[in-house]
């Protein structure tokens, strides 16, 4: 199924992991016209100005979120969120176009490193109404996941 012309909901849904455990990750009516307004908001436009979009985690069903160890409240298990990169492409960039240039609800430069353009990915939620605009960096400390919140632009958190 076409989500938009770039995007089909089997990209969205696709997991090693669910495949691997036999889990179900298929989403529901109402997930899936979430995940087209994802890509139509988010995915497609990033798509259009960078090119090739590599999804590396869309929709999971709580019973995937709760084998990955992620939350079974987590904005992916309401078919709001996607994770990704584009080949080629610094993560740092592309966080600092998507923020300048689309409305998303949260945007995350997970476990980007100064130096590594392609190191960690981007994750992007959109929804309807009342976006929070959270634009964080995650980063490893000591052991733990940390969020930095980022005022302005990502590159200047690495100057």
């Amino acid at each position: 199924m076409e989500l938009t012309r770039n995007f089909t909901l089997s990209e969205l849904i696709k997991s090693d992991t669910a495949i691997r455990k036999g889990i179900n990750n298929n989403p529901n009516a109402e997930q899936i016209e979430k995940l087209k307004v994802l890509c139509e908001k988010i995915l497609q436009p990033v798509r259009d100005h960078f090119g090739r979009v590599k999804v590396t985690s869309g929709f999971r069903s709580p019973e995937l979120c709760a084998a990955i160890g992620s939350s079974v409240n987590s904005q992916h298990a309401r078919a709001e969120a996607a994770d990704f990169e584009v080949v080629g492409v610094d993560n740092c960039e592309l966080a600092d176009w998507i923020h300048r240039e689309l409305e998303w609800d949260q945007l995350i430069l997970e476990f980007y490193t100064p130096g590594e353009p392609n190191s960690g990915w981007i994750h992007c939620s959109y929804t309807e109404g009342m976006p929070r605009k959270s634009f964080l960096h995650a980063f490893k400390e000591e052991g733990k996941t940390k969020y930095k919140p980022i005022m302005g632009k990502a590159k200047d958190l690495f100057v």
